[in-house]
């Protein structure tokens, strides 16, 4: 029906006949001629309506916004400095000498351009608000991202193999979606919240390479980061070690960025180890485009009165950390809104001594709680920290997690507010994460990222000694602040993973019940194996410079977990619920 797209017209084809097909974004009537700005998924294009060609001039007359048109007409060039520099086809126009109206549209909601739409009108109205630039141009990044990365490990041999939808419930961390089964009556599939298991299957049935793009599902209070079905590369592979492996998905990532934005990344990426990374940032994904770093104060307050710090450099798991801020012009109010943020993360509150004269101490300082420090004690901090005059430092005393979660949020927050963060990409990998993490609400051990992940050589006698100690070869690799892919070299072992089922406090009955097809299947020569999972709809996001990954999703859900454009979630009949065996009961009630 047409013979180019709007957005590839150039001079090139000047006095040239063309025939377009697209929307009708806009239609101006100035004074007895016609412009019509189609639109098709490359662009826009000017077409002109002359009075002298009557029947295209009539039909033209009848347009409106949105309708869709099938327009024929000669290439020329538009009148000097009249030129549109923002638009591929900005120096030429379509002088129409055939307009068709395919099919009519009511009045949208809103105007495509408009760049005011709340969020619920768009995901009400989410088909047209996909006919927007910013959107076709956000889903055809995606569409080559995920290009970038088959054509990078097809070319490496991986084999691109599906695995099950509807498969068992295992734990692995969130609630499973459910799906109830007709045909065997009180029994329930689960979506899968990720391959892990199967991609580990067909490592033991020998494929050696695997990958697969492909919908994972959490039935999860979300984040704003966090959607309840979500796409991953799925990776995983036989024989290779865990930097082995590192060094190969460093590749892809590098090819990506090369190949989709022609931006090239840092080679090799640097290195920190878990214990590192939490040390210096209080995060275990830091953005190192920011240059504050935590300062570790918890032997210096052994020795002082006052209690605040005091109290929790004695715990046995506590810490005392500083956040210097060279320079930082902080009125009271905005340390008064950083105070009530780290709230957010435990902290029950957020001192800090502003550094006016570093050569007069204490009288060069300022703050509330430098009379409850020895002159000798704010030297050694100033020391520490190595504070000059004008710089403010925060503090965080609490346990370990709290003053890391909380500097670790206060460092990022405050270098994106006061511009420190620098420009470009910085990625890293993280290393040597512990294998477990003790759950305070379930006084239990539970696994840092899943039960499969394989201890490091020589770690596996801490599993029934001291889980504490124990370190994975678990490594994630973060790009400017965001964790963009993790993954591990898994157990290979029956009775290795035995071991960590045991440390997680899972019976051998129920890890049979849960698990035992895994089990079994190690048995029969499962080879050394390991991999990786990227989180595609946050990679496109963070390439796409956009903040939510709902933009780089067709028809993403809310933050409800619900569809606005399809009304999902919604109500079924008695009579579906019935072939399932089911009964819907009010909540609350027995």
């Amino acid at each position: 029906m047409r013979t180019h797209y709007c957005g590839e017209l150039s001079a090139a084809l000047v006095d040239q006949t063309v025939t377009l097909c697209g929307w009708a974004h806009r239609r101006r009537d100035h004074g007895g001629v016609i412009f019509i700005d189609l639109r098709d998924r490359e662009g826009l294009a000017q077409v002109v309506c002359d009075p002298d060609r009557a029947d295209a001039f009539g039909t033209a007359e009848k347009v409106r916004g949105e309708f869709v048109l099938r327009i024929t007409g000669r290439v020329r060039r538009r009148p000097q400095g009249t030129a549109n520099p923002d638009i591929r086809s900005g120096e030429i126009e379509i002088l129409a000498h055939e307009v068709e109206i395919l099919n009519t549209a009511v009045t949208p909601p809103f105007q495509l351009d408009d760049d005011n739409l709340s969020e619920n009108t768009r995901l009400q109205h989410r088909v047209l608000d996909l006919r927007r630039d910013v959107m076709q141009k956000n889903l055809r990044l995606r569409y080559r991202v995920a290009m970038a990365v088959r054509n990078h490990l097809d070319s490496l041999g991986f084999i691109d193999i599906e695995t099950p939808m509807l498969t068992r419930s295992t734990p692995e961390g969130a609630r499973d979606y459910l799906v109830p089964s007709r045909v065997h009556p009180g029994e329930f599939f689960a979506l899968p919240q990720s391959p892990q298991l199967f991609k580990q299957l067909l490592m033991v049935a020998g494929f050696d390479r695997y990958y697969q793009i492909v919908k994972c599902f959490r039935d999860e209070d979300l984040r704003a980061d966090r959607q309840p079905e979500f796409t991953q590369v799925d990776i995983e592979t036989s024989f290779m070690d865990e930097r082995s492996i590192q060094n190969l998905m460093e590749r892809l990532i590098r090819d990506v960025f090369s190949d989709v934005l022609g931006v090239e990344l840092d080679d090799p990426f640097p290195r920190m180890t878990y214990a590192e990374a939490m040390a210096r940032f209080g995060s275990d994904k830091p953005d190192l485009r920011i240059p504050l770093e935590l300062i570790d104060l918890t032997d210096l307050m052994k020795t002082v009165d006052f209690k605040v710090f005091r109290a929790a450099a004695d715990l046995p798991d506590g810490r005392v950390a500083a956040l210097r801020v060279p320079g930082a012009d902080l009125s009271r109010k905005e340390i008064d809104d950083y105070t009530a943020f780290v709230s957010i993360y435990g902290a029950k509150g957020l001192a800090y001594i502003k550094v006016n004269d570093r050569h007069n101490v204490p009288a060069g300082l300022q703050s509330p709680i430098v009379k409850f420090l020895t002159p000798e004690s704010l030297e050694a901090l100033l020391q520490r920290t190595g504070a000059t005059d004008g710089d403010l430092i925060f503090f965080g005393a609490d346990r370990a997690k709290i003053v890391n979660d909380a500097l670790g949020a206060l460092r990022t927050r405050l270098g994106h507010d006061k511009g420190m963060a620098k420009p470009g990409w910085k990625p890293l990998w993280v290393v040597d994460f512990p294998m477990f993490e003790w759950d305070e609400g379930e006084k239990r051990w539970s696994a840092m990222h899943h039960p499969f992940t394989a201890p490091k050589d020589g770690h596996e006698d801490f599993l029934a000694s001291d889980p504490g100690k124990a370190i994975s070869k678990g490594y994630d690799m973060v790009l400017n602040g965001s964790e963009i892919g993790g993954g591990s070299v898994r157990i290979h072992r029956a009775e290795v993973q035995q071991k960590v089922f045991g440390a997680l406090g899972i019976s051998e009955e129920e890890a049979r019940s849960k698990f035992g097809f895994l089990l079994d299947n190690l048995r029969y020569g499962a080879p050394p194996h390991g991999g990786m999972a990227f989180g595609l709809d946050r990679l496109v996001t963070m390439m796409a410079g956009v903040d939510s990954i709902r933009d780089v999703i067709a028809f993403p859900k809310t933050q409800r977990a619900q569809c606005l454009l399809t009304q999902a979630p919604s109500p079924v009949d008695e009579r579906q619920l019935r072939e399932l065996g089911l009964r819907l009961r009010e909540t609350g009630k027995a």
